[in-house]
């Protein structure tokens, strides 16, 4: 698979510098979790699972959770268990390609009955999804993760999800996030990406963000952003990739304020009716919010409806300045520092500070590609959707 595979050969020569690089279930951790993009979640009950997967994977999803947790009600677990077998059991035997597949579960005991009743389905999955994750509640699910694994021969990747009260409260978060900086440090080959539970931070206070607001618009939710990033997201080496929250909105809704998309890159790029439909889905929040998640070290981010993948893919994309910067500044002859003027001669290039970001760059440069130099997000956007 690769990101916008399901776009012709043409369009996307004529679209990148560099293209998104090919990769599989199989390929090292580091370029899975910075090709994750737009994680799409599906309620495990879902009648026709197996058609939407196949028809997700066509229109560009690289990457879902079939969730057996908040998006089912407690009284469906168990159908959705059998739902979830049946499916991904009829998936294998079609030998469809797929995206890579994570199953969010409830608790550490479904790891290990799922993988043993998925049987020889199990090569379908690339993980799974914990939820509420807690040092508490993390050591029982890496294990079982563990056990799972050995049982089955099957690489199975771990994708906590970060969004206790415990991590939430001021007075407690300190020592919460140390403690699971801890625990997936310790099954740091295991741990993917770590995901924001932001629609638990905000029921902690009784708050939702409106259509034209953004999670960092909140101010608790900002904060517990930043300082999860502080701890967890840290370019040194100690760090994980961190995936944007969900966007929740995907229909018009009453505006209270004016559209964020500006109307000159659509006109440029001679799809007018393009920013029409964003903003009549309000997806110009989106799109801001994904912006501001990427500004503020996050990468990739979780989705509830396929409106909104394409979207994050294009402005997942590496532009052209970014790559040539990301590139000049690793040359091997800058090891020693310094500064350089950048190739498109508008900022300053400082080698040893900029040294971690472009290596960030080049990483989802090789997940998503690299623009052409005169190609922007609006074209890419387009062609994504088939415009």
């Amino acid at each position: 698979m690769r990101h916008f595979g399901h776009v012709p050969a043409d369009d996307r020569r004529r679209l990148f510098h560099r293209e998104p690089a090919e990769f599989t279930r199989d390929a090292p951790a580091a370029l899975l979790s910075a090709a994750l993009g737009a994680t799409l979640y599906s309620p495990a009950t879902r009648p026709r699972l197996a058609d939407d997967i196949v028809k997700q994977a066509a229109l560009g999803v690289r990457s879902m959770v079939l969730c057996l947790e908040d998006s089912i009600a407690d009284g469906e677990v168990t159908a959705g268990e059998a739902n979830l077998v049946t499916q991904l059991t009829d998936l294998d035997a079609r030998g469809a390609g797929t995206p890579l597949l994570f199953i969010r579960v409830r608790d550490a005991e479904q790891i290990t009955d799922l993988v043993r009743r998925l049987g020889p389905a199990v090569r379908l999955l690339s993980g799974f999804v914990l939820p509420k994750f807690t040092p508490e509640r993390g050591e029982p699910f890496l294990a079982a993760l563990t056990a799972a694994e050995s049982a089955s021969g099957q690489r199975l990747f771990a994708m906590p999800v970060l969004e206790s009260p415990e991590l939430l409260h001021l007075e407690t978060r300190a020592a919460t996030l140390a403690d699971i900086a801890a625990v997936v440090d310790k099954h740091r080959d295991r741990v993917l990406a770590l995901r924001l539970g932001v629609t638990d931070f905000c029921s902690a206070y009784g708050l939702r963000r409106a259509a034209d607001t953004t999670a960092y618009d909140v101010g608790i939710v900002a904060n517990v952003i930043a300082d999860v990033v502080n701890v967890l997201g840290r370019a040194d080496g100690s760090g994980f990739t961190i995936t944007g929250p969900v966007w929740e909105y995907f229909r018009l809704q009453e505006r209270m304020f004016k559209p964020q998309l500006r109307s000159s890159p659509f006109l440029e790029g001679r799809v007018e009716s393009l920013r029409t439909t964003l903003i009549e889905h309000d997806l110009d929040g989106l799109l801001r919010e994904i912006e501001l998640d990427r500004a503020n070290g996050l990468l990739g981010k979780t989705c509830i409806h396929p409106s909104h993948v394409i979207p994050v893919h294009a402005l997942s994309v590496v532009s052209h300045e970014e790559y040539l910067d990301a590139r000049d500044i690793l040359r091997p002859e800058r090891g020693d520092g310094g500064v350089l003027r950048s190739a498109y001669t508008n900022k300053m290039n400082e080698v040893k500070p900029h040294r971690a970001w472009a290596e960030r760059t080049l990483q989802r440069a090789e997940a998503f590609g690299v623009a052409r130099e005169d190609v922007g997000f609006v074209e890419l956007l387009a062609a994504g959707l088939g415009r």
